[in-house]
């Protein structure tokens, strides 16, 4: 009966320490924060506003992958999995679905930016039209 015991815990122990490698992380981060970590070379800049919305601005070297696409689960594909994705929209909400979604799919860190776009605006960070 031990030995069944202790096979059990160890199974349990296993599965949820393997679940925790598994899994991705979200973090939410500030238009300063944010700026940041875009001097890094490893990320990848994604903006989930519509195409119109990023025609009207958006922050230097992102791509538009927009949220509500009916393509945007096969179009977010072609990001690097394993590499960490920054995450926008235009003040949070989409990009906090988004975000959710990523992980579902497979992406292990994932940065949102607490207010979008229009918060990065507001603070007077740089942005292209």
């Amino acid at each position: 009966m031990k030995k069944v015991s202790l096979l059990l815990s160890l199974i349990f122990v296993l599965v949820f320490s393997c679940k925790e490698e598994i899994e991705g992380e979200i973090k939410m981060v500030s238009p300063e924060e944010m700026q940041t970590l875009l001097q890094l070379d490893t990320v990848q800049l994604v903006d989930v506003r519509t195409d119109a919305e990023f025609k009207e601005g958006y922050i230097a070297e992102a791509q538009n992958i927009d949220f509500m696409s009916p393509t945007f689960e096969s179009d977010i594909m072609i990001l690097d999995k394993e590499k960490p994705v920054l995450l926008y929209c235009e003040k949070g909400g989409r990009s906090a679905k988004c975000a959710k979604k990523m992980i579902d799919l497979g992406f292990k860190k994932i940065y949102d930016m607490q207010g979008g776009f229009s918060k990065w605006q507001h603070e007077g960070l740089p942005y292209k039209k």
